[in-house]
C-alpha cells in the first residue's frame, strides 16, 4: 500500500491571452517538487480545488501534506494591508489554510516550503515582512530572478534543536533562497530551526508535535539538486519528514 502524500497546488487564474485554457483556472504542479516528493512507496497528490465537502473526504485519505512554493501571501492574511505592489494570493491562502487546518486538527504530519513555510506562519498567528527589500534593507536580496535556484547563502542551525541534530554531519552549511518576504513575528508555538545569515527565520517546528512531523523551511529542497554539491542535502529533511508518514 502506498501512502499517499497531499500536495497544495498553485493557481493559475483565467487570463484571455493564454491560447490554452485561457478562461479557466488552473490547478498545478511544480516539477522538481512532484520529483522531490516521489519515492519508492510514496504517491504524490496534487490536491484539487473542489468543494468542501469533497475536500475533507480528500484530505482525510492522505497520509501527509506538503505545501508546496509560488506566489505571495496576501498581506490581508496575517491582518496587514499592502505596502505596495505585492498584493499576494487571497484565494490560494483560503485554500490552502483549510488544507494546513485539517492537517494539524488531525495530527499529519506538515512539510512547508518557501509559500508553504510562511503560510504555516501565518497559520499560528505571525507575520511576514511584506518586502525585505523594503522593509528590512541590513538583509541581503534572497531573490534573484536571472540567477533563481542558484543563489545560495550560509545558514545557521540553532543549537539544541532538531535542525541541528539532523544535520550534524553536515559540513557544507549552505541552502538555496528564492524569497523576498520573509518571516517578521514568529508564530505561536514554533520553534525556530535555522537562521540566514543576515539574521532571518530560516526553519521551524510546531513545538506541539514531536520534532519534524509539522516543520517548515525558507528554502526550497526540491530545487536542491541544481547546486547540489554546494548546499545541504535536501534529502535528510524529506526522510526525516517521511518518519512520521505512519
Amino acid at each position: 500500500m502506498m501512502k499517499k502524500i497531499g500536495i497544495s497546488p498553485c493557481f493559475m487564474y483565467p487570463d484571455k491571452g493564454r491560447s490554452v485554457f485561457g478562461h479557466k483556472s488552473l490547478s498545478y504542479l511544480e516539477n522538481d517538487m512532484a520529483n522531490y516528493v516521489t519515492r519508492k512507496g510514496i504517491l504524490p497528490v496534487l490536491i484539487p480545488d473542489v468543494a468542501d465537502e469533497y475536500l475533507n473526504d480528500i484530505l482525510s485519505e492522505m497520509d501527509g501534506f506538503v505545501m508546496q512554493g509560488g506566489s505571495d501571501l496576501a498581506p490581508e492574511t496575517y491582518g496587514e494591508k499592502p505596502i505596495g505592489k505585492w498584493k499576494g494570493d487571497a484565494p490560494r491562502d483560503r485554500f490552502e489554510l483549510k488544507i494546513l487546518d485539517y492537517a494539524v486538527k488531525n495530527s499529519k504530519p506538515v512539510l512547508g516550503i518557501c509559500r508553504g513555510f510562511q503560510l504555516m506562519n501565518a497559520y499560528f498567528g505571525g507575520t511576514l515582512y511584506q518586502d525585505t527589500i523594503t522593509q528590512k534593507p541590513e538583509v541581503d536580496n534572497h531573490r534573484c530572478a536571472e540567477r533563481y535556484d542558484t543563489l545560495k547563502h550560509p545558514v545557521e542551525f540553532t543549537k539544541g534543536t532538531f535542525f541541528e541534530t539532523l544535520y550534524r554531519e553536515e559540513k557544507k552549511l549552505f541552502v538555496n533562497t528564492v524569497h523576498h518576504q520573509a518571516i517578521k513575528d514568529l508564530g505561536n508555538d514554533l520553534e525556530v530551526y535555522a537562521l540566514s545569515h543576515d539574521g532571518l527565520i530560516e526553519a521551524f517546528g510546531y513545538t506541539k508535535e514531536p520534532p519534524g512531523k509539522i516543520m517548515g523551511v525558507q528554502w526550497h529542497p526540491e530545487f536542491s539538486h541544481t547546486i547540489k554539491d554546494e548546499i545541504i542535502d535536501s534529502d535528510i529533511l524529506y526522510e526525516a519528514f517521511l518518519q512520521h508518514i505512519k
